[in-house]
């Protein structure tokens, strides 16, 4: 079926994939591949650049604000919860959409995640058919928002 918004959105979707463990982010990358998603991907393997990357500090001082963040919680130097906070402080990143993909069943983290407002909080392993379905929808919901003149 033709994406009637297809003509009228003149770039890719900017996600941003912070996760540390290489197999999960290739799953992950594979994934959003085959998916209808037209995007371009930046990979973080740590909470602290990607921190960094999200405030446009150091070598990341042009860098592309995202449309969408995938979030793993157990990261090196700075945790997904750490990260995820930073994210809700600022103020242009704050209606970023947010998922949270966590190996994580803990019902504290669930609900700290869910203080932070996120779109949603998958459990690893992720079932692909579901993940590309939200992904989907939060495309349909961020098109909305950047329908361009053509």
């Amino acid at each position: 079926m033709h994406d009637p918004l297809e003509k009228t959105v003149g770039w890719r979707m900017e996600i941003m994939l912070i996760e540390d463990s290489l197999p999960q982010a290739r799953l992950t990358m594979g994934a959003l591949r085959s998916s209808p998603v037209k995007h371009r991907l930046t990979l973080f393997r740590d909470g602290l650049e990607a921190v960094e990357f999200l405030n446009h500090k150091n070598k990341f001082a042009q860098s592309p604000r995202p449309d969408l963040i995938l979030l793993d919680l157990r990261l090196p130097k700075l945790d997904g919860i750490e990260v995820l906070a930073e994210i809700r402080r600022n103020e242009s990143l704050e209606q970023v959409p947010v998922v949270v993909m966590s190996a994580s069943d803990d019902e504290q983290d669930r609900r700290q995640c869910e203080a932070y407002n996120v779109q949603s909080f998958i459990t690893k392993p992720v079932n692909l058919e579901k993940f590309l379905a939200l992904v989907v929808e939060l495309r349909r919901f961020w098109r909305a928002d950047v329908i361009l003149p053509r």
